[in-house]
C-alpha cells in the first residue's frame, strides 16, 4: 500500500505535467502570429555638436541631437498572451571607422491595459547619440527605425521591428555652443 508522501509526489508529479501541457498549448495558440504593424516617423529637426569626449582620450567626438514625431496602433500585438512591449528607436549607420553603427536613441514600455495607439510629437532622444569620432558629420545614411519586444505571459521573446522606417542626413556644419 501506498503512503500518504507517495501518493502526496504523484498527485504533485501529475499536477505539474498538465500545467507544463497546459502553459506549452497556450505558448503555441500565439507563437506564429504575426506581430508587425505599420510605423510612420518624421524627424522634425536635426543638430549636430562637435563635444570633447570624457570617456575615452581626450578627443572631440559627434553628438547628435534629433526631434522625432512616431505614430503607431500597436493594439493589434495586444491578445491574451502579451504582458507587456518593450518599445525602442535605434539609429543605425555606416562610418569609414566601423561598417555597422546602431545606437538606442530612445525607448517606452507599453503594458497591457495602456493606450496602444502611439501619437508621440517632438519627442527628444532619451539616450545620448554619441559617435566614436567624426562619423555624423555629413552622414547621408541615418536610418531611424522603431522595434520592440514582446514580453509574452509564457513562451519566447520575439523582436520585431515595425515596418516604417526614415532615412535623415545630418548637417555638414556642427551647431556653435556657448561657453559661460
Amino acid at each position: 500500500m501506498n503512503t500518504v508522501l507517495s501518493r502526496a509526489n504523484s498527485l504533485f508529479a501529475f499536477s505539474l505535467s498538465v500545467m507544463a501541457a497546459l502553459t506549452f498549448g497556450c505558448f503555441i495558440t500565439t507563437a506564429f502570429k504575426d506581430r508587425s504593424v505599420p510605423v510612420r516617423l518624421h524627424v522634425s529637426r536635426i543638430m549636430l555638436k562637435n563635444v570633447e569626449d570624457f570617456t575615452g582620450p581626450r578627443e572631440r567626438s559627434d553628438l547628435g541631437f534629433i526631434t522625432f514625431d512616431v505614430t503607431a496602433d500597436l493594439e493589434n500585438i495586444f491578445d491574451w498572451n502579451v504582458k507587456q512591449l518593450f518599445l525602442y528607436l535605434s539609429a543605425e549607420y555606416s562610418t569609414k571607422n566601423n561598417a555597422l553603427n546602431q545606437v538606442v536613441l530612445w525607448d517606452k514600455i507599453v503594458l497591457r491595459g495602456d493606450n496602444p495607439k502611439l501619437l508621440l510629437k517632438d519627442m527628444k532622444t532619451k539616450y545620448f547619440f554619441f559617435d566614436d569620432g567624426n562619423g555624423l558629420k555629413g552622414n547621408r545614411n541615418v536610418t531611424l527605425t522603431l522595434s520592440w519586444n514582446v514580453v509574452p505571459n509564457a513562451g519566447i521573446l520575439p523582436l520585431v521591428t515595425g515596418s516604417g522606417h526614415v532615412s535623415v542626413p545630418f548637417p555638414d556644419t556642427y551647431e556653435i555652443t556657448k561657453s559661460y
